[in-house]
């Protein structure tokens, strides 16, 4: 199973459907804000949410879908990245809420090569998150670092540092 892309791996006007899709839990919410220091009761609080939102209930915290999108793009686009160098925008479109089920995909929008290292280029994407009804709820761009073929063989290959099974 392929892990991330090389350089050359990418063309421009490529489209990745993560899978699989990742259904949100109460629990996944609460522990995002909880690690990040959120408190807002839009996301904690049940009873506020309901009592004076608009949308009566719970919303998940968006930057949880957007690291939840950025992970589920890692072993299709950045799986094998030197850096990620720029998120150059990020939109929040639609809520979320617990229960719902989120699907990726990302879009090779350009790509081109470093000029100050012969062994590595640039991919820029563009990354859209949606829900179980195809409804749009997160769209970012970024651009990221990845290897040329040459840089990944003279690092081990597909699977640098994987060690060789002895049995004795």
């Amino acid at each position: 199973m392929q892990f991330g892309r090389s350089y050359e791996e990418f063309e421009v006007g490529a489209t990745y459907k993560h899978w699989p899709g990742k259904t949100v839990t109460e629990y996944d919410d609460h522990l995002f804000c909880l690690l990040t220091m959120n408190h807002h009761p839009l996301h904690l609080d049940a009873n506020y949410a309901g009592e004076t939102t608009q949308f009566k209930r719970n919303v998940v915290v968006g930057n949880y879908i957007y690291s939840l999108l950025l992970g589920m793009s890692v072993p299709d686009v950045s799986g094998k990245a030197i850096a990620n160098l720029e998120v150059e925008s990020l939109k929040h479109v639609a809520p979320t809420f617990h229960g719902d089920t989120i699907y990726g995909e990302t879009t090779v929008l350009d790509k081109w090569e470093s000029k100050s290292k012969d062994d590595r280029g640039v991919v820029h994407v563009e990354t859209k998150g949606y829900n179980q009804d195809g409804t749009l709820v997160c769209v970012f761009k970024r651009k990221v670092m990845v290897p040329k073929q040459n840089y990944l063989d003279a690092r081990g290959g597909e699977q640098p540092g994987r060690p060789t099974l002895t049995e004795s």
